[in-house]
């Protein structure tokens, strides 16, 4: 994976270090259309909006092959021990840095991460101290059946 992620504006930073946590859930495309237009709507309204930062996925698959128990570890490592650069991470947790780079990028695509650039070096951060993941389980049906043995 190249690394195409677009550097956060120095205001996104700010604002992203200010939340406490990230929430991860599983909604379909149309459930996320809806809520932020639902959003969108109430903040013209001049209702209160919910600002908590969201991180959704479309399907359980996609929210678990990315949010593997190693990736979680990864982003626990970078919490915690705070690495200076890739390299560092890389040396943190074990593992090949460019193995680690590309879960790096991936992780600042989606906006769990984002890096501080210091000249050549680019520091992973981690802008949340929890991250709660939903995971809503919908009836198979709105009709009530019973069991029978």
């Amino acid at each position: 994976m190249n690394d195409t992620t677009a550097p956060l504006h120095p205001m996104e930073r700010e604002q992203l270090q200010s939340e406490s946590t990230l929430v991860v859930t599983v909604r379909s495309s149309g459930e996320f259309h809806d809520d932020v237009t639902a959003e969108i709507k109430a903040h013209e309204r001049g209702d209160a909006v919910d600002s908590t930062p969201t991180l959704s996925f479309t399907s359980y698959d996609d929210l678990m092959g990315t949010l593997t128990p190693r990736v979680l570890d990864l982003i626990e490592a970078i919490g915690r021990e705070e690495p200076s650069s890739i390299n560092e991470t890389a040396r943190v947790v074990g593992r090949d840095v460019k193995n680690v780079h590309e879960e790096l990028s991936r992780l600042a695509q989606l906006g769990i991460i984002f890096f501080e650039e210091d000249g050549q070096r680019k520091r992973p951060v981690v802008w949340f101290d929890e991250l709660v993941i939903e995971l809503p389980f919908e009836s198979e049906s709105s009709d009530t059946a019973t069991a029978t043995p």
